[in-house]
């Protein structure tokens, strides 16, 4: 089989990412290195920092990113992508104009002989009750509707400063570490669930901003996406085996 290709959390058009136009560029770089070997590529959620669709209307910029995305697409190649926290907001323009297969809830599917569960994080064992009232507004179908109502021109703007002042406060509070495997809100969800799902043999999330490769079982492995913000991470299977690697420039291989 192809290599299959997972990734996420490029936050693209972040107000509070000084090197944006590189980070796209670097990202658009990886793509097209993938693009005549990939079977399918898995965009695990929060690929904008802020996307919102009205009917007519989408957010301006990410033009090389959609357009490399589209050009996958119509090379054959399965994009996949999952809506984040940052990206719910995705309704049909990426798949009707792009291409891509749009996921809104956590997937489990079979590919080559392993089963896989990919989702990209959020609302996943987080115990944070203002985290998850935020959560619950933002996919409450009325609250979509009244935002709507906003033009665009300060719905967005609303949107971009809001997704801006959360990763600033996040990393001056709590900058994204690995918090053991007793505290790890996705490690221990996904230690629940294969309880009873006990075929799974590969989770892989985005979400925390952090690398993660962790042996649940002797059959079973966890994986955490990293970001492409500064860490440049992605996960490669091959049909036999899973590796987490890093996008160097210049990289002929990834």
């Amino acid at each position: 089989m192809k290599p299959i290709y997972f990734l996420s959390d490029a936050h693209l058009g972040s107000r509070a990412i000084p090197h944006s136009r590189t980070q796209e560029r670097r990202l658009v770089r990886f793509l097209d290195s993938i693009k005549e070997k990939a079977g399918a590529v898995y965009l695990l959620g929060d690929m904008f920092d802020f996307w919102y669709e009205y009917k007519l209307v989408v957010p301006k910029g990410f033009t090389r990113f959609l357009g490399k995305v589209s050009e996958l697409c119509d090379l054959g190649v399965e994009v996949h992508f999952f809506t984040g926290n940052h990206d719910i907001w995705a309704y049909d323009y990426l798949e009707k104009e792009c291409g891509c297969i749009i996921h809104r809830k956590p997937v489990t599917l079979e590919l080559g002989d392993s089963l896989f569960f990919l989702a990209h994080g959020d609302g996943l064992g987080d115990p944070n009750p203002t985290f998850k009232f935020l959560r619950w507004l933002f996919h409450n179908r009325t609250a979509q509707i009244l935002f709507s109502a906003l033009h665009p021109r300060w719905g967005v703007e609303v949107g971009l400063r809001w997704a801006a002042r959360s990763r600033q406060k996040h990393e001056r509070e709590e900058p994204p570490h690995y918090l053991g495997e007793d505290k790890e809100h996705l490690v221990l969800y996904a230690k629940d669930y294969l309880r009873t799902h006990p075929d799974i043999n590969y989770f892989i999330f985005g979400h925390r901003h952090i690398e993660l490769d962790l042996m649940l079982s002797r059959e079973c492995r966890l994986f955490i996406l990293g970001d492409w913000i500064s860490q440049f991470t992605y996960a490669v299977f091959d049909g036999q085996q899973m590796i987490l690697n890093n996008y160097l420039e210049g990289e002929t291989e990834p």
